[in-house]
């Protein structure tokens, strides 16, 4: 029933959540008055329903939501005071890319994500980290299935984006150039928790033309490596 909410339907009626969820209406009706009563929705004055607070309480003792995002933060406005362009920090979820935090530059060049979306994980920055970084079988499923295609600079040829990963762990940063707009490029770097493995990304959007990508790779890998460091010590034992 939760996920009858999406984005663009971020208030329902009575009668929507049942048709969305595919329940009876007097199931829907006893359901929904116990998920309001647990505050995990709520009901506007009009009669509609939408996501209650309760749910972003719960979903803040994530490991991988606010602690995560708390650590980055700090190093993320630094990013985007040096460049005034987009930062964003994402972790992976299954095949996709789950954006927790950005931070958008007025003049900056428009994006498609946002906090709490999702995007696949072979065209943009963050994501092509997240994937080069993924379990083989994870890479092996996304490399055998439909890429979609953003732009015509869009990498859908598996073997040419398997060696594009080999490359990104080799290097430890990705760049998406133009493969999600045709305006915009990205760098990206991966953050790793203290066991070593890859755990989130963070990235800078820029405008593609004019943009040198070596420019922000210092940036880049410094707030990366800052935030990993941060998450290593808010985690040790006091």
């Amino acid at each position: 029933m939760l996920e009858a909410f999406t984005p663009a339907w971020p208030t329902l009626t009575l009668s929507d959540i049942a048709r969305r969820a595919a329940l009876p209406l007097t199931t829907t009706h006893r359901l929904v008055g116990e998920l309001c009563a647990s505050g995990a929705l709520e009901r506007d004055g009009d009669g509609t329903y939408r996501i209650g607070l309760r749910l972003w309480e719960i979903a803040s003792l994530a490991p991988r939501g606010v602690p995560l995002r708390e650590a980055a933060l700090p190093f993320l406005e630094d990013l985007y005071e040096v460049t005034h362009e987009n930062v964003q920090l994402g972790v992976r979820e299954g095949h996709e890319v789950l954006y927790i935090e950005r931070i958008a530059g007025r003049q900056a060049v428009g994006v498609l994500t946002r906090v709490g979306g999702r995007f696949p994980l072979h065209a943009s920055g963050i994501g092509l980290v997240l994937l080069a970084h993924a379990p083989e079988a994870v890479q092996l499923e996304v490399l055998s299935g439909p890429l979609q295609r953003f732009t015509d600079h869009t990498i859908t040829d598996p073997d040419r984006l398997r060696r594009m990963l080999t490359q990104i762990r080799r290097d430890g940063v990705a760049v998406s150039d133009r493969q999600v707009t045709d305006d915009a490029l990205s760098v990206a770097a991966p953050i790793f928790d203290a066991g070593g493995a890859v755990l989130a990304a963070l990235s800078i959007v820029s405008k593609a033309d004019g943009t040198d990508p070596a420019r922000l790779v210092p940036a880049i890998r410094a707030a990366a490596l800052g935030t990993s460091r941060a998450l290593r010590v808010r985690r040790a034992p006091g």
